[in-house]
């Protein structure tokens, strides 16, 4: 047999109603039951939802740091992935470069084959029937890596032979180049002889020791500089 249940919906109502009346805010532990659960539930929302949002933004932050770094690590990839492809040939390539190199080092002469050089370049000029009015090493400009010589010449001869002694200096074995070529032609009585002044500029490579010396003499002036700061 049924039962006819009859549930006085206004009366609950009016009785949770009536436990939300005159609570004092300021003594929460003095509510009763019904308004501490809803407090609880209402601060358990609002805790879940702030800190879903922030991890949510912080999650969403980090993966667009992620997408934005993508296309790089794609050209990156790309990039590392064409050089292991070809790793033979960028050997092949280091190896030729680093024989280039050799090569022009072995044009600079060391400290000890500087007299050598000086000679070689007087031959080519008294080879050449020149006459040396003047032939001057100057000071050594050290560089880096390597150090500077000027020297300045001045020889007279013929039109050819002139030419000739350029094109000689210029074909030695050793790095020389001529600057500040000057030409002039002499006096008549000279029978058409020119003049040619320059400075013949050769280079050495630095000897370890003096790699060495220049290194602490850099590293000396830096420690002073921040010593003045």
């Amino acid at each position: 047999m049924a039962r006819n249940v009859n549930i006085d919906l206004g009366g609950l109502f009016e009785r949770a109603a009536s436990q939300f009346r005159g609570i004092n805010v300021n003594e929460p532990g003095q509510w009763p039951p019904l308004p501490k659960a809803a407090a609880w539930t209402a601060a358990a929302l609002v805790t879940v939802v702030l800190g879903w949002f922030l991890l949510l933004s912080a999650a969403n932050d980090e993966l667009q740091a992620e997408r934005d770094r993508e296309p790089a690590l794609k050209t990156e990839y790309r990039n590392k992935l064409s050089q292991a492809v070809n790793i033979g040939e960028l050997r092949k390539q280091k190896e030729q470069v680093q024989e280039y190199v050799t090569q022009l080092e072995r044009q600079l002469p060391g400290k000890a084959e500087m007299d050598a050089l000086l000679s070689d370049i007087n031959q080519a000029g008294l080879g050449r029937g020149l006459q040396f009015e003047l032939f001057r090493p100057g000071q050594v400009e050290v560089k880096d890596y390597y150090a500077e010589l000027p020297i300045s010449i001045k020889v007279s001869g013929r039109y050819h032979d002139v030419g000739a002694f350029a094109a000689d200096v210029a074909n030695l074995s050793r790095i020389v180049t001529l600057q500040n070529l000057t030409i002039t032609q002499m006096p008549k009585e000279a029978n058409g002889m020119l003049a040619m002044e320059a400075t013949a500029r050769t280079y050495r490579y630095l000897d370890p020791s003096e790699v060495e010396e220049r290194r602490k003499a850099a590293a000396s002036q830096q420690k002073k500089k921040g010593g003045r700061k």
